[in-house]
């Protein structure tokens, strides 16, 4: 449970000055990204998929780079756009049109292209142009056109087809409004043709992911894990959570992950009671109890992994307690997820169902109350190119869909809050924990702990 990923960039902080420029470190690089492709045939496979299902041009857009322009962000390029594409520099469009009836030749993807500019270039880096040699074998079109040139091939689509897809705002849209901005471009270019959302068409393809997305999406697995373990044997009181968070940060990099995949969440004390804690001040006190909500992406796909940490290396026995709760109802979810259960809702195959049975049924608070109550959030979402993916949420679980597992309990009056999050891989029987390699019972938990200890050369 965390904020979003913000769509023009990586997202920002409120955090001291150490952290920021720990960020800035991470983040400043040359060109545009590092982020490293898939092969261009697995764009065109998704680019296929996708036609196959319209009856109508689809237009997309991608960012321009101005959607933020704090000096530290890196460009991000939107994601249904890079889904289809694979591009992630500034200012581009995409048109994929089914074949007209009557004329000759198949379905057409043109990417669109702004002009290089050379003395913006000396800045920047260079950028792809769409009069550059070999630009169609480099992107993976068969056409390459300047930007200029697509009002009026969407002009002359629209002469054809009395609709066109594209992407169009929504109520709960927030941010910089970049579906309402090239949805009223495409009305002024085209007044009378009808304009018809494909973000729903395009989540549901994305939910599936591919080998070569599962791939990366382990690799930020991967470094996760072990930005988690060196926590684990860093965490000792006198820290202060921007420390913690920092040297997660750094082992992110260290093993090439590109980007965080949202912004770091360390809550100690009271503040792991905040599902959206992102402040990160506070001095970590003995007898604290510590969530960490960390994770990285590699090339544009995201890790969501939260562990729950006592400061000083051993659970209280209320702190155990409420953490083999936890444990256990995410092993009941663990144990119930397969093909056809459904991660939200309270129907009789929601997997969120399972969880609060579990934790309404094993503890009390210090009134005597049922813990079912200090489950205030889902207890699964997809993870992807964002860290809460595209599409229905309530879809129920396919092979290949890949979701995370993160039951917790929060109780302010007690300042103590405690989630365990991992990350699965749906199969064609149940799920792969694609995290496992780190620990989850609280005495392998205090076991790594006390490595670190001895690492440090302490006792305590």
């Amino acid at each position: 449970m965390k904020r979003f990923r913000k769509t023009t960039g990586t997202s920002s902080w409120l955090m001291p000055a150490l952290l920021v420029m720990t960020l800035v470190a991470v983040l400043i690089t040359s060109g545009v990204s590092a982020r490293a492709r898939q092969p261009n045939a697995e764009y065109a496979a998704r680019r296929e998929s996708l036609l196959a299902q319209v009856d109508a041009p689809v237009v997309l857009f991608g960012y321009t780079g101005k959607e933020n322009t704090l000096e530290f962000l890196r460009f991000q390029q939107e994601e249904n756009f890079y889904y289809l594409t694979g591009h992630n520099e500034e200012g581009a469009a995409l048109v994929l049109a089914p074949p007209v009836a009557g004329e000759k030749g198949g379905a057409r993807e043109i990417l669109f292209l702004p002009a290089r500019n050379l003395r913006a270039e000396r800045w920047n880096g260079p950028r792809m142009g769409p009069s550059d040699p070999g630009i169609e074998e480099k992107t993976g079109f068969r056409e390459v056109q300047p930007f200029s040139e697509l009002a009026q091939v969407v002009v002359q689509l629209a002469k054809s087809f009395p609709k066109i897809y594209s992407e169009l705002p929504s109520p709960g849209d927030i941010g910089y409004p970049h579906t309402q901005v090239w949805s009223d471009w495409l009305r002024k270019q085209v007044p009378g043709v009808q304009l018809e959302d494909i973000t729903g068409k395009i989540g549901a393809l994305r939910q599936i992911k591919s080998a070569g997305e599962i791939a990366l999406i382990q690799k930020a697995v991967d470094a996760s894990v072990d930005a988690h373990l060196e926590a684990m044997r860093m965490m000792r009181p006198g820290l202060f959570e921007y420390q913690v968070a920092a040297r997660m940060q750094f082992v992110h990099a260290d093993e090439g992950c590109t980007e965080e995949a949202y912004a770091p969440i360390v809550g100690a004390g009271f503040n792991s009671t905040v599902l959206h804690y992102d402040t990160l001040e506070a001095k970590i006190q003995g007898g604290d109890i510590v969530v960490l909500d960390v994770g990285c992406a590699q090339d544009g796909y995201a890790a969501d992994i939260t562990r729950t940490l006592p400061a000083n290396g051993h659970f209280t026995p209320r702190q155990r307690e409420i953490y083999e709760i936890v444990l256990g109802a995410q092993n009941a979810v663990i144990a119930a997820a397969k093909p056809g259960m459904v991660p939200t809702g309270r129907g009789p195959k929601s997997l969120f169902l399972v969880a609060l049975e579990y934790i309404d049924s094993h503890g009390k608070d210090r009134e005597g109350h049922s813990l079912g109550q200090y489950l205030i959030h889902g207890v699964s979402h997809h993870i992807g190119l964002n860290v809460h993916d595209a599409g229905n949420p309530s879809r129920p679980l396919e092979p290949g869909m890949v979701f995370t597992i993160e039951p917790g309990v929060y109780i302010p009056e007690e300042k103590l809050g405690v989630r365990i999050e991992d990350d699965f891989l749906v199969t064609e029987t149940g799920v792969k924990m694609l995290s496992a390699r780190l620990p989850r019972s609280p005495d392998e938990v205090e076991a790594v702990m006390a490595q670190g200890r001895a690492a440090r050369g302490s006792g305590h």
